[in-house]
């Protein structure tokens, strides 16, 4: 039996910096990984097949167009193994959930077989998001998702996730963008938590102004991550999943606890981010 961690990916930035003419987007972000994830379970059998459990099981697609079943068709056509992914994250939610389980696939598989991981641009057939999850570590993520540059040691952090409960279509956030051409980050520089938060706090999330156009919600939660004391609150990815950064896992967890006790029907977890 293998087991492999799906760990939830936070866009702490991410600019839109163009379009190409194939209708992909060109992206800037900083990319790190929560301790929080999804789960999987690898173990040989003869044929393969998916199974599902976990607190987030239900929705979750088992057929062929299932991202860990297409990563493993990318392995091998005839690839057979018994697969279960413990489900721990929100449905299309930000967090880059398909894309780390897929990832977390490869890796594991690639193990159960002893072969190496496919190239860049077969697993850029998975999505954008499948070769930063392939790394699990921070990074700057550049044009549709292939350019990986480390990023300066982070400080101790610590996140409070937050989703309201509402689904926001990605590609509706993107044809919601004002501007698909927009500033790059600043190149990234920090010393320690302070410097790290005053550097952020100077980059963007550029698919939240329209991602709050269709889901006021969003609003409603970055008000009460900032209002629970949080250094910094954004939204990750495309949405709706908001977070706040912590110096501490104290003051994440106190500030979970209260968002929580306010907002009983969100999703609300408080986890500490790999730094490395």
């Amino acid at each position: 039996m293998i087991r492999v961690s799906a760990p939830a990916k936070l866009n702490l930035a991410l600019h839109v910096t163009g379009q190409r003419a194939d209708g992909y987007h060109l992206l800037d972000s900083l990319v790190v990984f929560a301790v929080l994830g999804d789960g999987l379970s690898i173990a040989p059998a003869p044929k393969l097949s998916l199974a599902v459990t976990g607190p987030m099981a239900d929705g979750v697609p088992t057929g062929p167009d299932n991202l860990i079943l297409r990563a493993a068709a990318l392995l091998s056509p005839d690839l057979t193994a018994a697969i279960t992914l413990d489900k721990h994250l929100p449905h299309a939610a930000g967090l880059g959930g398909g894309s780390a389980d897929a990832a977390a696939a490869l890796r594991g598989l690639a193990r159960l077989l002893g072969c190496a991981l496919p190239d860049m641009p077969s697993v850029l057939t998975l999505g954008a998001d499948v070769p930063v999850c392939l790394s699990s570590s921070p990074q700057r993520m550049q044009g549709i998702g292939e350019v990986l540059s480390p990023l300066p040691p982070l400080p101790p952090l610590w996140a409070v996730l937050v989703n309201p409960r509402v689904a926001v279509p990605t590609g509706a956030v993107f044809n919601g963008l004002a501007s698909k051409r927009n500033p790059a980050m600043t190149a990234p520089h920090w010393t320690g938590f302070d410097d790290f938060i005053r550097w952020l706090s100077e980059q963007r999330n550029d698919l939240e102004p329209p991602a709050l156009t269709l889901a006021p919600e969003i609003g409603q939660t970055l008000a009460a991550l900032q209002d629970s004391g949080a250094a910094l609150s954004r939204m990750s990815g495309s949405g709706a999943t908001c977070f706040g950064l912590y110096q501490s896992a104290a003051q994440a967890a106190d500030a979970a606890r209260r968002i929580a006790d306010t907002q009983p029907g969100w999703w609300v977890q408080d986890t500490e981010i790999q730094t490395g």
